[in-house]
């Protein structure tokens, strides 16, 4: 093998710790989703994209026609595979995003969560997924990957939740998940 090729196969195959992996999360929100299932005629839209390098969720949503006016919203982690069980705690601040749009029925947001803060995490999801906020972060990535976590609105009409998706890996990011997720757990272990 010549020196040219030898170096394009060490380039491609080590891993750059300026580069990050983004791995996109999308959802749709509807009353039918929600357990137990409701009548709402509302509905709505949310992304999330996971960096893996700078330790971000960049978390938007869109929603309207909701019955209620809106008291929370959050990302919940993670649902058991059983049947049965289709809910979960909250993993992200609570009671709501910072600065989600309250006491309406329809809206949109846009935020970047620092997922190296503990204020960017329910403080008993960091106490149940190992004690800190990489822990934490790891037991997030997983669950997206994994298709166990959703989002959820919460309004006065439907305290439990009006309108939630799971979130899914956009088409790209499917082909990435497995092979970051691995890492990321990696790194965390090391790390610990």
């Amino acid at each position: 093998m010549n020196r040219t090729l030898a170096a394009l196969v060490v380039a491609l195959t080590l891993p750059s710790a300026a580069s990050a992996t983004l791995f996109t999360y999308q959802a749709t929100l509807d009353g039918a989703s929600e357990v137990p299932v409701n009548a709402s005629a509302g509905t709505g839209t949310a992304t999330v994209i996971y960096d893996d390098v700078a330790e971000t969720l960049h978390v938007s949503a869109s929603f309207s026609g909701l019955s209620g006016l809106v008291t929370a919203a959050h990302i919940h982690c993670c649902v058991s595979p059983l049947p049965a069980v289709q809910t979960a705690g909250v993993a992200t601040t609570v009671p709501t995003f910072p600065g989600f749009p309250s006491g309406v029925t329809s809206g949109s947001y846009s935020q970047l969560l620092d997922l190296t803060q503990t204020s960017s995490w329910n403080p008993s999801f960091i106490t149940n997924h190992g004690g800190t906020p990489g822990t934490a972060e790891a037991a997030l990535a997983t669950a997206l990957a994994g298709g166990t976590s959703y989002f959820n609105i919460h309004t006065n009409d439907f305290p439990g939740g009006e309108i939630r998706g799971f979130l899914t890996p956009e088409p790209s990011t499917a082909l990435l998940v497995g092979a970051g997720i691995a890492l990321l757990a990696r790194r965390r272990r090391e790390a610990a």
